[in-house]
């Protein structure tokens, strides 16, 4: 049986960051040591699980604009409400999606998208959630996508 979760993005989350962002310049103070700042082109997404013993089936992104779409995971580390995010706690690989001007396919590092949902696969057998930065590059934007992951029960 397959389960398709969706990616929501957490607009107060990502608010919360950028004004951790606006906070340090205001004040002419750097960020902590490892500490990863969120970028004017990121957006904070979430991903809930209703289920915990997932297997990793296919990514299912539609843009309706071309553009790059580069989703980063977090790990399991990171608790948003009571510390910040800090670069040891992104996952490596990334997911890297893309749709040029002239082709309406989306295209990916297939290997790398695999071993990304595989590791969120993983990660939701002691998470309820995980959060993503979503970051929109050569002109794509939160609204052109429709982002969703698929498991196997």
């Amino acid at each position: 049986m397959s389960l398709e979760l969706t990616f929501n993005p957490d607009i107060q989350m990502t608010e919360m960051m950028r004004l951790r962002v606006q906070f340090l310049q205001q004040r002419g103070q750097k960020r902590q040591d490892g500490e990863r700042l969120l970028k004017s082109n990121e957006h904070v997404y979430r991903l809930d699980f209703s289920e915990q013993d997932l297997h990793f089936t296919r990514w299912n992104i539609h843009m309706s604009a071309p553009g790059h779409l580069n989703i980063i995971a977090t790990s399991q580390l990171w608790t948003p409400d009571l510390t910040h995010l800090m670069t040891r706690q992104l996952l490596e690989p990334t997911g890297l999606f893309w749709k040029s001007t002239d082709d309406d396919l989306i295209q990916c590092y297939e290997a790398d998208a695999q071993e990304f949902g595989e590791r969120i696969a993983e990660l939701a057998k002691v998470r309820k959630v995980m959060y993503f930065l979503f970051a929109f590059e050569d002109g794509l934007s939160p609204e052109n996508i429709d982002c969703s992951i698929e498991f196997q029960k």
